[in-house]
């Protein structure tokens, strides 16, 4: 029987060192052999979730689904831009009132 993509990819993380790894969906491994606690593995999940829902916002909302910029320096502008304006308007909003 071949492993799973997880489990491989979960064990070649434990032979390089990382102690604890989550994955959004377990698919057949056990929380304990991904992570010391289950509390762990919801803090590691609750943190990917997050910067998840940050990616989506800054494809959504500051088009970084698709550069139209030509070269290397321009896209690093162009992410640059779109973090930067992303980043002022969270700000914006946890400016207390």
């Amino acid at each position: 029987m071949v492993a799973s993509p997880r489990a491989t990819t979960l064990a070649t993380a434990k032979a390089w060192g990382v102690s604890d790894m989550a994955f959004h969906k377990k698919a057949g491994l056990k929380i304990e052999d991904m992570v010391r606690s289950k509390w762990v593995y919801r803090k590691l999940r609750n943190c990917r979730a997050g910067i998840e829902a940050g990616i989506s916002c800054l494809k959504r909302a500051y088009g970084l689904a698709r550069c139209t910029w030509r070269g290397l320096d321009h896209f690093k502008t162009y992410v640059w831009s779109s973090v930067a304006a992303y980043n002022l308007v969270l700000f914006t909003r946890l400016r207390p009132t």
